[in-house]
């Protein structure tokens, strides 16, 4: 009976390690793909920043808007999938509007459009929703 207990230890111990070194496997991981998707979606936005139409103008503030909603996904202190960005080139505004959870994650929400957005007024419409 005790040899039982004693091998039913080791594999809950073995257990827990590999479930723990799954968790920092699968964070690592979600860390890495926000990155590479941030980097992704920032080239998408360079591309589109970079087109022009037939008088010269930049196409409608989607670089802005790539740039910014990239940024959001790339930072851990954010759900950035909650939230829109919308871009008016023409009043050069970018509004932030949709949901996080904290006060916090609006807060650094905002002082990333304001980083990323330079030259852009900032409208933070974000709600909170715990």
């Amino acid at each position: 009976m005790r040899s039982i207990r004693i091998g039913l230890s080791a594999a809950l111990v073995a257990l827990t390690i590999g479930c723990g070194n799954t968790a920092d496997g699968m964070k690592e991981d979600t860390e890495r793909n926000a990155e590479a998707t941030a980097r992704a979606a920032d080239r998408t936005g360079n591309a589109v920043g970079d087109a022009a139409d037939a008088t010269g103008n930049a196409v409608s503030g989607a670089a802005e808007t790539a740039s910014v909603k990239a940024a959001l996904i790339a930072d851990s202190r954010v759900g950035a999938l909650g939230i829109n960005v919308n871009t008016d080139e023409a009043a050069k505004t970018i509004t932030l509007v949709g949901t996080v959870t904290t006060a916090e994650q609006k807060r650094v929400a905002g002082e990333i459009a304001t980083t990323k957005g330079t030259g852009y007024k900032i409208v933070n419409s974000l709600t909170i929703r715990p």
